[in-house]
């Protein structure tokens, strides 16, 4: 079998693609060898026990053994595995479906693909799993933490046009957030900087140099010290529109990053980032039509989320006089 077709040919297990590595040159006698260096996060009983499974094979496809040596530039194709993993216990809820194109509703803390210690509990597993369409690919993808439309392609064939749409910005994508309220803060307006690496690594920090981030911002409701803000992003860098929200002092309500990190598994299931990807539109490349849809998911309304913030200042622990 060609390298070429190899990878292309192998069968999904579970909905999940295999993966694929090359061998670098070094002193490996034998699979499991390279497989522990390359992976050192990864303990061989797993790799011991996935290559009894067969989910390690070599060029061709062929099951290998722990024992097999180990070929200097050979490819090694391996499927991911989670142990463990915790279900998360959220739907999601497809909007529109044609031959080329899904619109999907993705609820809170769902992610979009495989990454860390999330596999089958994902938006990309979950719809291979449900429609038996192992060739879904996500067109963007949105944070864990956020809510809302995500466009995904069901074929190759067009695959390509509708990735332009997004690289060359001719998507028109509005989100809705909550945040406090600033009578100071002259609304609309567009925030434009400069979006690079923050201090941590999951964080991104406005910084001095070019525009490459831009964002429309402008507010929607009001109710006593909260708002409900529409955001337009102009830019696609990552997490730019919590930089944006939080550089103009109004960081989105229940942010675990911005603008301070929560350690990893301390988020509150009761207390979701308030923002949603609300709507997208676009015309559509291979139909021609004007395409738009909307989320039919919604953010706290304003009134509850004000009296829970009463509640929880008066239920709070009061000062000695």
């Amino acid at each position: 079998m060609p390298l070429a077709s190899a990878l292309r040919d192998l069968p999904t297990r579970n909905g999940v693609g295999a993966s694929r590595v090359v061998i670098a040159p070094g002193r490996w006698g034998c699979v499991i060898d390279f497989l522990l260096a390359r992976f050192p996060h990864i303990s061989a009983a797993d790799w011991q026990q996935r290559l009894a499974q067969g989910l390690v094979l070599g060029d061709a496809g062929q099951p290998l053994q722990a024992d097999t040596p180990a070929m200097d530039g050979g490819w090694l194709y391996y499927y991911r595995a989670v142990e463990s993993e915790t279900p998360i216990p959220v739907e999601h809820q497809v909007l529109y479906r044609d031959a080329h194109l899904l619109v999907v509703d993705k609820p809170h803390f769902l992610p979009v693909i495989p990454s860390g210690k999330y596999l089958q509990e994902t938006l990309l597993m979950r719809l291979k799993n449900t429609l038996g369409v192992p060739d879904i690919v996500p067109l963007h993808r949105i944070d864990r933490d956020t809510a809302g439309l995500v466009l995904l392609s069901l074929q190759a064939s067009s695959r390509n046009a509708y990735y332009a749409l997004f690289r060359e910005r001719r998507v028109q994508k509005i989100y809705e957030a909550l945040a406090r309220f600033d009578p100071a803060l002259t609304l609309p307006l567009r925030r434009a900087s400069r979006i690079g690496p923050g201090a941590h690594f999951m964080q991104q920090a406005e910084a001095a140099g070019p525009v490459n981030a831009i964002t429309d911002i402008d507010v929607l409701e009001v109710y006593g010290e909260w708002a409900r803000y529409q955001l337009r992003p102009l830019s696609g860098q990552r997490h730019q529109l919590r930089v944006h929200m939080m550089a103009l002092g109004l960081p989105i309500l229940n942010d675990g990053i911005y603008p301070q990190l929560t350690p990893e598994g301390s988020s509150d299931p009761s207390k979701p980032l308030q923002l949603l990807a609300k709507s997208l539109a676009f015309d559509d490349p291979v139909s021609g039509r004007r395409m738009a849809f909307e989320s039919q998911l919604r953010l706290m309304p304003l009134p509850r989320l004000a009296a829970s913030q009463q509640t929880a200042m008066e239920a709070a622990p009061q000062g000695l006089a």
